[in-house]
């Protein structure tokens, strides 16, 4: 009896710490494999801890001319320990992971599409695709064609798609969100916003999680 007691405890308090836990941000570009090794973690916590996480497309490259940083993947010595970096990230937390040989990955209008398949409401499915093309298939993103196909096979019409792409309002959306992010004081990605506290990277997801059950 007091076995099934101090189970039910245990079960309650596990409950009721899980629903304490809030959404919080996560920034992010395609064109960072940290971005991706985040978002395979994002997805495995929001599975235990039935949460949404709140995805934050931003433009990597246009935030950094904002702040007057180089990104590490173009200074040699850091990308070159980056690629190490990535697998036994990848490998430690068991995420298949390829780093893509035509990195540095062109990310504008991909990161656009994230904008226009929110409005059709598939940003979960068009993000978790396009993030496995880049860094677990490897493809050439940035060959226009392979856009194409890769569209078709989501089953998106690529004429429309890449319409939409083009106008202005959508455009003004990037600008704006990695403006915004600027203006809050991120510099890179992957960063994670909870309680108005930012945590750059990727292995910052659980300082993340413990502020979110604050």
């Amino acid at each position: 009896m007091v076995c099934l007691f101090i189970g039910l405890l245990e079960f309650f308090s596990l409950k009721k710490l899980v629903s304490m836990i809030k959404s919080f941000d996560f920034y992010f570009d395609f064109i960072s494999p940290y971005s991706f090794l985040a978002h395979k973690e994002i997805l495995k916590i929001e599975k235990k801890n039935s949460i949404k996480i709140r995805y934050m497309p931003i433009l990597l490259g246009g935030l950094h001319n904002l702040h007057g940083i180089k990104a590490p993947a173009f200074i040699p010595a850091k990308a070159k320990h980056m690629i190490r970096d990535c697998k036994l990230i990848a490998e430690k937390n068991k995420i298949k992971f390829k780093f893509n040989s035509y990195f540095p990955i062109k990310s504008l209008n991909l990161m656009r599409g994230v904008f226009v398949a929110e409005e059709d409401n598939y940003k979960a499915y068009y993000i978790e695709n396009i993030f496995n093309a880049i860094w677990q298939d490897g493809l050439n993103m940035n060959d226009e064609n392979i856009i194409l196909k890769i569209l078709k096979n989501l089953d998106i019409n690529p004429k429309t798609f890449l319409l939409r792409l083009a106008s202005s309002s959508i455009k003004d959306l990037l600008r704006k969100k990695t403006s915004e992010a600027y203006d809050k004081g991120i510099f890179g990605a992957p960063t994670f916003v909870s309680n108005n506290k930012i945590f750059w990277g990727q292995d910052r997801i659980e300082f993340a999680l413990n502020e979110a059950s604050k």
